[in-house]
């Protein structure tokens, strides 16, 4: 059967009370069954995030971080989830010029689990075992994989083959699975329910951990169980800027969020009033204000116990001012930074009835992750780790019980304190340049959810400015006008966005058209 799907295709929004939007349509129905059964947003943003480690592991897994932001109906409140480094990671312990990204010495603790069990005991209107119901299902008795999953899944093969159970957990008859292949995943049926019938307390503290530990000494890896046990997800305070009469939501350092608000803070202090969102000037704008904003978060983002710096220094009003004078409107800069590649994430959006609203994000880093499967557990770990760097005195320098850099960013929106939408576009460095186009096309272009995904898409990195095909010849000629070097990209490349938007006594969800998902709702 042929795969291509070679024809422009624009999806419709789903208008619903209850929405879930996701980039796999089985695991956004697992959240949709949790709204049936009387669960609440949280209830499906969970259920939907366990069942994309089994449907989705190319891009998340057991071994996955989490970020949060959560409307619970009277305040906006953030979940870090991410992992930190061994205690024996110690700087001298990698020396050469870049971060492994396969193996042990590429792995943080995970933190998606500690994120579940958190959002559940705070929010959640379900016991937590019935959240794991559908994954669990998916994973004893298999599932159709879907195209576009296929085609990300065939691109780790060789670069994964050879880790420590990568090919028993992923490699069935000893190649990856074809787009509508059957795929039953070992074990891990088995580790979901222990997972959650201990609400977690396994990976941490019991059986699980100590699989983790085992398989880590096996291969020279520095994993411990008091690196397990002393893991926790921390709640945060969401970080700003206002925009186009709206206010833009992340998460705070050590993910990248902050280069999203400062290229959309210096965005509107530039004069994008009536520029329609296709032309060169408006484009040129955007891409200007990204690269002083990937270059800040590249300077200065870390563990915050480490910065320098705080979100406040960045994000100063007169700092921003001083930024956007710096760009000019007819040509290109050259940035001394820039941004991290590209890698694999899931993101989700999930609404109910009575108002809840959550912005979630999970993700292994690189296609699964650092490639190691923990035998007989079926739990594939990140490679965050490689987005440490080993410059000395630099504030993400690698060193013990710390967490690094994270791209992982979900974003939300907020007008006079009330929610407008949940969002997000996964996918490394384009995370916040998807970020600052998708708000910008709703926003100050009034383009509906559905449509800011759909539309052309830009991302800048290595100097070029990678454009889709579909991006109109005058934007193409005006940016080259400008000294910006064009260069083309694959739509795969371009991140994956999922947008719920409230509209009257409902919502509008959007689904990312590039990818296997969709928005549901009821």
């Amino acid at each position: 059967m042929d795969w291509a799907f070679p024809y422009p295709s624009f999806r419709m929004p789903v208008l619903a009370r209850n929405c879930v939007a996701t980039t796999q349509p089985l695991a956004a129905q697992a959240g949709l069954a949790m709204l049936h059964r009387g669960g609440n947003a949280v209830d499906a943003a969970l259920a939907t995030a366990i069942a994309l480690t089994i449907v989705e592991p190319v891009n998340n897994g057991l071994g996955s971080d989490a970020f949060a932001i959560i409307w619970d109906g009277e305040a906006l409140v953030a979940l870090n989830g991410s992992g930190r480094s061994p205690a024996g990671w110690t700087p001298d312990r990698f020396a050469g010029p870049e971060m492994p990204e396969e193996g042990w010495n590429a792995a943080t603790i995970p933190g998606a689990v500690s994120a579940w069990v958190t959002l559940s005991e705070r929010y959640g209107a379900l016991p937590f075992d019935a959240l794991f119901e559908p994954a669990i299902r998916y994973a004893s008795d298999g599932f159709l994989v879907s195209p576009v999953i296929a085609q990300i899944w065939e691109k780790q093969v060789s670069r994964l083959e050879r880790q420590t159970g990568f090919a028993e957990t992923f490699l069935p008859h000893g190649r990856a699975p074809q787009a509508g292949e059957h795929f039953r995943p070992p074990h891990q049926a088995e580790t979901l329910a222990e997972i959650a019938e201990t609400r977690g307390e396994s990976l941490y503290h019991g059986a699980l951990g100590d699989a983790l530990v085992k398989a880590s000494a096996a291969d020279g890896g520095l994993l411990t169980a008091e690196d397990l046990a002393a893991h926790q997800s921390d709640w945060v305070t969401p970080i700003h800027v206002d925009f186009a009469g709206h206010r833009i939501r992340e998460t705070p350092p050590n993910g990248q969020g902050i280069a999203a608000l400062i290229a959309l803070g210096i965005l509107e202090r530039c004069d994008i009033a009536g520029l329609p969102p296709d032309s060169p000037e408006m484009l040129h704008l955007q891409i200007e204000a990204l690269k002083l904003g990937a270059r800040d978060a590249e300077t200065h983002v870390a563990d915050p116990d480490y910065m320098e710096v705080t979100p406040d220094d960045l994000l100063d009003p007169a700092r921003l001012d001083d930024l956007a004078r710096s760009v000019r409107g007819d040509s290109a800069s050259t940035p001394t930074m820039e941004p991290l590649a590209t890698s694999s994430t899931i993101y989700l959006a999930a609404a109910d009835a009575d108002g809840m609203m959550v912005s979630f994000i999970q993700s292994n880093y690189g296609g699964f992750g650092c490639g190691i499967v923990v035998p007989g557990t079926g739990i594939a770990l990140n490679n965050r780790g490689a987005c440490f760097v080993t410059t000395p005195g630099h504030p993400n320098r690698v060193g013990p019980k710390k967490r690094p850099f994270n791209t992982i960013i979900p974003g939300f929106i907020t007008k006079d304190d009330a929610p407008v939408a949940a969002f997000g576009v996964m996918g490394g460095s384009m995370q916040p340049q998807g970020h600052l186009q998708v708000a910008s096309r709703m926003l100050v272009s009034g383009q509906n959810p559905q449509t800011a995904i759909d539309a052309p898409r830009w991302r800048y990195g290595d100097g070029d400015v990678h454009m889709e095909d579909s991006m109109p010849v005058a934007a193409r000629d005006g940016l080259a006008a400008r000294g910006h070097r064009l260069a083309a990209i694959s739509p795969l490349d371009l991140g994956a966005a999922q947008i719920i938007l409230r509209h009257g006594s409902g919502y509008i969800a959007a689904s990312e058209s590039r990818r296997d998902g969709c928005a549901v709702g009821l």
